[in-house]
């Protein structure tokens, strides 16, 4: 098979593009024919090597990529309910092995997009956080219907998932933070936010504003900030930390003084953990997508652009996710 490999911990030009064997399905899982890798930062994170210290977390040379999407090419024993050629998309916390024309995964991790018009580039760069949104806004955050949410990145592969699935839960009202120089490309986009706001100007662009729920993706400096943003009960949601400010310290003092939450979601760790909670949350990403309320702008590039895909993740000039095709 076609695959871009990790050679060495480093930078882009550490991904190199290889032919290795076809994998074969072992019990419980199935092979897919990929047509699309999605590229998050969390690949960009292995490659760097960042993680490397971490038990279980791969180490070079190793294909990276999370989340694909395509056909199935065979079934391993024990697999029931796909069929060989069912169009299908992975969900994160797979592993490994997306930037590859064929992949191996647990049937767990596995979901037909058979019966919706999504088309599969779209389709692997939204389900998948989509599904995520859901389990974290349901299972961690405790979304209730009529609470508000602001989400800092608003344009990010996982933050643009979330206004349609919070939208889909009943919250009242969905905020979104961007950088100043993206204000322009968040007026433009179809993404279900009621506004979207520059985060150099929190707390003040809020005129008073406080929320249930805030997400943050971006960490930093805003992080902190967040505390402010919270209303009593308040819950802030941790889920990256794409400024790559690894030093930021939250307060507990202040978490307890303003008896606010500070919860952290992680899919590679939750996921497994509540594997009872993916089906339907999985289901639900589908009917967003479907139904247009999660969208965004999906950047499709060839497999061997896969440097480049990671220069532009490094550099911070991605609007919405960028998908690899085969």
């Amino acid at each position: 098979m076609k695959a871009i490999h990790v050679t060495r911990f480093g930078d882009p030009s550490v991904l190199e593009a290889v032919d290795l064997p076809d994998p074969r399905p072992g019990p419980g899982q199935l092979t897919i024919d990929v047509t699309h890798a999605a590229v998050g930062l969390i690949d960009v994170y292995f490659r760097q090597g960042l993680f490397k210290d971490h038990e279980g977390l791969p180490r070079p040379p190793f294909v990276p990529g999370l989340e694909v999407a395509g056909t199935v090419r065979a079934l391993g024993e024990g697999v029931t309910g796909f069929a060989v050629g069912e169009r299908v998309v992975t969900l994160s916390a797979t592993g490994t092995g997306g930037y590859a024309s064929v992949l191996v995964s647990d049937q767990a991790y596995v979901v037909s997009t058979e019966g919706y018009d999504i088309d599969p580039a779209l389709a692997v760069a939204m389900v998948p956080n989509a599904a995520m949104a859901h389990m974290a806004l349901t299972g961690v955050a405790r979304l209730a219907p009529g609470e508000s949410v602001l989400v800092h990145g608003a344009l990010g592969g996982f933050a643009s998932a979330v206004p349609g699935v919070a939208r889909q839960l009943g919250a009242s009202r969905v905020v979104g933070s961007v950088r100043a120089g993206k204000l322009g490309v968040a007026a433009a986009s179809r993404l279900p936010y009621d506004t979207i706001v520059d985060s150099a100007e929190l707390p003040e662009a809020l005129d008073g504003q406080l929320f249930d729920v805030v997400i943050d993706p971006v960490g930093g400096a805003l992080r902190t900030r967040s505390l402010d943003l919270l209303a009593p009960s308040g819950r802030l949601l941790l889920v990256g930390n794409a400024s790559g400010d690894w030093d930021s310290v939250i307060d507990s003092n202040r978490v307890w003084v303003s008896s606010v939450t500070v919860s952290g979601f992680s899919a590679g760790v939750y996921v497994p953990n509540h594997l009872d909670e993916l089906r339907p949350a999985a289901e639900a990403a589908l009917r967003a997508v479907s139904d247009g309320l999660a969208h965004t702008e999906v950047d499709v590039l060839p497999l061997a652009d896969a440097v480049t895909a990671h220069e532009r993740m490094e550099n911070r000039s991605v609007d919405g996710r960028i998908v690899l095709a085969l």
